[in-house]
């Protein structure tokens, strides 16, 4: 392990805060876009939906209820869907 020192880190993002708000510091934003839908990201990395919802830490019936638009992803697994498309070579890796 580092030995970092939390309280130093603290007190430069409070420093970067106040530039912030005084107009001194630019904030870098992103926009993330929606990942393409379940069925079309299972389907690219081959594997049934029993072996996707394993893969993705859901139950079989949530992937269902997704690729039928019954629901939709949410939170972690909306993370965990645009790295499965971005990323299919770590999917294929822990199969």
């Amino acid at each position: 392990m580092s030995n970092r020192n939390i309280g130093q880190e603290i007190l430069e993002g409070i420093k970067e805060i106040k530039r912030f708000k005084k107009g001194d510091l630019k904030l870098i934003a992103r926009t993330l876009n929606e990942p393409s839908p379940a069925r079309a990201i299972r389907k690219r990395l081959k594997v049934s939906q029993s072996a996707f919802a394993s893969l993705m830490g859901v139950s079989p019936r949530t992937i269902q209820d997704w690729e039928q638009g019954r629901r939709t992803p949410q939170g972690p697994a909306k993370s965990l869907l645009r790295i499965a498309e971005q990323h299919p070579e770590i999917f294929i890796e822990i199969r």
